[in-house]
C-alpha cells in the first residue's frame, strides 16, 4: 500500500528524524505502508553509515531479521549495498550466496545488489559468483539487477565483464544481457546480443 509520497520527503523525513530509536524504526519497516517502510531503511542506512562498529552491527542484524520487509525492488535497492554489503566485508560472505538460493525474489535481489558495495572498491568476485548463480533465475527483476551489477563492473575493469560474457553470454536471459553490454560499444554490443541466444523455458 502506498501513500504518494515522494522519495526526496521521505529522505527529509529521514534525516529529521535520524535518531530515532532503532524499536521504533523496526515498528516502520513491519508498515503495512510502503513509504514508511522506506523511511526506515533511509534512516538505517543514514545510521549504518554515521554509526560506530557497535551500533553499525545492531542495524545490521535488525536488517538481516526483518529482511521479509524489505520486499520491493526500491527498498532493495536503496539499503542492500548500503547496509548488508558493508557488513559482510570484514566476515564470511556466505550469506550471500545462501540469499541468493532463496525462494524469494527479494532476497535473491540484496544478494545481488549488496555486492555493489565491493564493486565500488574494484572487488569482483562477490558479484560474479551471484551472477553466475542468477543466471537460470526466471524473474525480470533479478535479471535486471545482475545486468546492473555486471555493467558496474564493465564501467571499472571491461577486460573482466567481456570475460564474464565470453563465458555465460550464451546462458544469459536476455534482459541481464542488454543491461550488462549497455556500455560496450556497438560492435560488441550486437556480437553478444547474437551470442546470447538463450531464452528462458515458458512456464
Amino acid at each position: 500500500m502506498f501513500l504518494g509520497l515522494t522519495v526526496p520527503q521521505m529522505r527529509a523525513v529521514a534525516r529529521l528524524h535520524a535518531d530515532l530509536p532503532l524499536p521504533r524504526v523496526r515498528e516502520l519497516l513491519r508498515s503495512r505502508w510502503h513509504e514508511s517502510r522506506l523511511l526506515a531503511l533511509l534512516i538505517l542506512v543514514r545510521g549504518f553509515e554515521r554509526g560506530e562498529e557497535r551500533q553499525r552491527s545492531r542495524i545490521a542484524r535488525l536488517y538481516l531479521a526483518n529482511l521479509a520487509w524489505v520486499n520491493n525492488w526500491d527498498l532493495v535497492d536503496s539499503s542492500a549495498h548500503l547496509i548488508l554489503g558493508p557488513h559482510l566485508a570484514r566476515g564470511e560472505r556466505g550469506l550471500l550466496d545462501k540469499l541468493a538460493r532463496s525462494p524469494d525474489l527479494w532476497r535473491r535481489r540484496i544478494a545481488m545488489i549488496a555486492t555493489f558495495h565491493y564493486i565500488r572498491q574494484d572487488e569482483f568476485r562477490d558479484a560474479l559468483r551471484i551472477a553466475r548463480a542468477l543466471l537460470r533465475d526466471e524473474h525480470d527483476l533479478i535479471h535486471k539487477a545482475a545486468g546492473w551489477m555486471l555493467r558496474e563492473i564493465g564501467k571499472r575493469d571491461e577486460p573482466t565483464l567481456r570475460s564474464f560474457l565470453e563465458r555465460h553470454a550464451a546462458r544469459m536471459p536476455r534482459t541481464m544481457l542488454r543491461y550488462a553490454i549497455e556500455r560496450l560499444p556497438p560492435g560488441s554490443r550486437s556480437r553478444y546480443m547474437k551470442l546470447g541466444s538463450y531464452r528462458l523455458p515458458k512456464s
